[in-house]
């Protein structure tokens, strides 16, 4: 098969599962990468057998079909304009952007240029996703009427090498985590119409503990700008209404992550930040909960939403992790802080459509054409 020839723009940490897991998929050959800090590039071009390059090199080299954006949020918006200015299709880490109107600015700009856009989080190609994908559309809990998603921690403080941007605007659990947990929900139950929410700033300061810290940074204390915790209501067109509490405010929890309830059962769904198990599941009548054995391929990680876009840009398909979905659920972040801001129920103005389940029995490394 011809390689669809990738750049990755950005080689902090999250980089690594990209090298990684990218060049696992028959389609995709991560050819070259860049940084602000080209020593940081170098080094991560060595580690990994691929040629560091220039921004304004990789962004003018013509083999490269697809640009993975893996800056900081607070860029998302800004390195994804120049690359589709540029004429390369951008799989961006979450979110999107920051806010709406740099959302519709990127998903614009792409339409113009006839570039794709997609981006992070694409868990929910993963075995423990499509294997609940598979159940609710079986009918296995009958139609879906309710669900709960719970994110629930005290913050990354005590452990991140760099906390402090977790606590300013574009921050926060909602926009940390709730891409993994909203990004699930749609591509379970559909688009989500309507919303209300509360939140608050429980702890005005927060102090950075992290032994990753160089020392002399270790007990600073971080100014909180954004709300900490958020709980929200989501009213789904296809009838089910959710809630969901995100929160960097609760020390420890019996809650689980995401549980979908059905006219004739209930799904308990794994973590939506990973790509595997377990599925569970109790029927009415059952006298407990049972394991599903996965029904897709959980030997998956992050790059499998830019190897799904590959073949989209070769066959002409939609591809499943897209700029459309992730606008909405930038949507859907946004909706219920402006529903605590505002004191009301908030109408979703975007929607999209519930992207296509993955077929069964794909072989390793290949998607669907």
């Amino acid at each position: 098969m011809e390689k669809t020839k990738v750049g990755i723009i950005g080689c902090g940490n999250i980089s690594d599962r990209y090298m990684t897991w990218c060049p696992k998929f028959d389609i995709l050959e991560v050819a070259a990468c860049t940084d602000i800090l080209m020593e940081r590039a170098q080094e991560k071009a060595a580690q990994y057998g691929v040629l560091a390059m220039t921004l304004e090199d990789m962004l003018a080299n013509p083999e490269i079909k697809i640009v993975i954006n893996l800056t900081v949020p607070a860029v998302h918006a800004s390195v994804s304009l120049t690359a589709i200015a540029a004429g390369k299709s951008v799989y961006s880490e979450k979110p999107l952007a920051l806010t709406r109107e740099d959302g519709q600015k990127i998903l614009q700009a792409a339409k113009e240029k006839g570039v794709l856009v997609g981006c992070a989080p694409d868990t929910f190609l993963g075995g423990g996703l499509q294997t609940c994908r598979k159940l609710i559309d079986d009918g296995w809990i009958g139609a879906p009427v309710a669900a709960t998603a719970f994110m629930l921690g005290h913050g990354p403080e005590a452990w991140h090498p760099n906390p402090d941007f977790f606590y300013k605007v574009g921050g926060g659990p909602v926009f940390d985590m709730g891409p993994y947990y909203l990004t699930a929900l749609v591509h379970l139950l559909g688009p989500v119409q309507r919303i209300t929410g509360s939140a608050r700033i429980s702890f005005p300061q927060r102090f950075a503990t992290s032994e990753k810290l160089p020392p002399e940074l270790r007990g600073h204390a971080i100014d909180v700008e954004i709300p900490t915790h958020v709980a929200g209501v989501l009213d789904f067109t296809s009838g089910p209404i959710a809630t969901l509490i995100t929160s960097f405010d609760v020390w420890s929890h019996n809650l689980p992550r995401i549980e979908i309830y059905g006219t004739g059962g209930s799904l308990s769904v794994p973590d939506p930040n990973t790509f595997r198990g377990p599925v569970k599941i109790r029927r009415a009548g059952a006298e407990d909960w049972s394991e599903i054995p996965l029904s897709h391929s959980s030997d998956v990680e992050r790059g499998i939403g830019v190897a799904d876009m590959a073949y989209a840009l070769r066959s002409g398909r939609p591809h499943r992790a897209s700029g459309s979905l992730a606008y909405h659920v930038l949507d859907l972040m946004h909706s219920i802080h402006d529903a605590s801001a505002s004191g009301q129920h908030v109408m979703v103005s975007s929607t999209v459509e519930r992207p296509a389940p993955l077929p069964i029995g794909l072989p390793k490394g290949q998607l669907d054409q």
